[in-house]
């Protein structure tokens, strides 16, 4: 018996004897199947081949990035805020082993796991279950929670306080359970705004985009994007980490508002013509 991962979106399933059939994440219309075909292999695997390691890098005070090398799944980053002696690990990542549960414990391990969206659901039972920590995910997106755990506390409404400074607020937009982290004590009590890929920084990372799928383009409609843009217009931040280790570094509430009008006018002809 294995737990299959799926080496396109890095998400594990429970154990069988045999891999699924295929992975229902990368099948939707946001993911996407490798052009090779369905592939699969186990966190064991990857332990065995030596390929893998998890670098640990100080973003800022109190804030942590976690990303597996060589590029694993999706190739996000994971970060791990240490607030007040409670450590919220937001987002996760396939790979995990002994020097990266080494390195967590020396922060002072994991308090809790809350997600984003289900494409960085991962390995999210095994690492719960290595730090004795929940998992709290928007109820919205339960049906795609590939491997059960009894760690995870689905939560609903609009924003979940996990402790003094930080919350969990649900914008929807590329799924609809698609949460951002709100940490008011971030940035020396400037804010910062952790978003997965529910606001992505762009390129040009002054400005922010979203989509209802990415390596598809499938947009957004305008009304979501304002929507989006009028849910975190009352919360204080001053900078934005993605998915992908791009930045925001200062402004970035500004930002949000200014890239949701340019995606809006963009969306209902005003931006250019062509």
């Amino acid at each position: 018996m294995s737990k299959f991962v799926c080496t396109t979106c890095g998400v594990q399933y429970p154990e069988s004897n045999l891999p699924p059939e295929s992975c229902p994440i990368c099948v939707e219309e946001r993911q996407y199947v490798n052009p090779k075909g369905q592939e699969w292999t186990t966190l064991g695997e990857m332990r065995e081949s030596g390929n893998f390691t998890n670098k640990i890098v100080k973003e800022e005070e109190n804030l942590y990035s976690i990303k597996t090398s060589p590029a694993f799944g999706i190739a996000q980053t994971a970060y791990l805020i240490t607030e007040n002696g409670f450590n919220v690990l937001w987002d996760c990542i396939t790979y995990l082993d002994a020097q990266t549960v080494e390195q967590i414990n020396q922060l002072g391990g994991i308090d809790a796991i809350a997600m984003s969206h289900p494409h960085y659901y991962s390995t999210i039972a095994d690492w719960a279950e290595t730090f004795d920590a929940p998992i709290y995910i928007h109820g919205d997106d339960r049906q795609w929670v590939m491997e059960p755990s009894n760690r995870i506390e689905f939560w609903t409404g609009e924003q979940l306080a996990l402790e003094a400074s930080i919350s969990l607020h649900r914008l929807g937009g590329h799924f609809a359970g698609g949460a951002v982290l709100h940490w008011l004590g971030g940035k020396e009590g400037l804010g910062i705004l952790l978003t997965g890929d529910i606001i992505q920084v762009v390129a040009d990372q002054d400005w922010v985009s979203f989509m209802y799928s990415y390596p598809n383009l499938i947009p957004l409609p305008a009304s979501k994007v304002a929507d989006i843009a009028s849910r975190v217009e009352g919360l204080t931040f001053d900078r934005i980490y993605n998915a992908f280790h791009k930045i925001v570094s200062q402004n970035a509430g500004e930002a949000v508002q200014r890239s949701a009008k340019r995606y809006i006018d963009a969306l209902e002809g005003r931006l250019f013509t062509t």
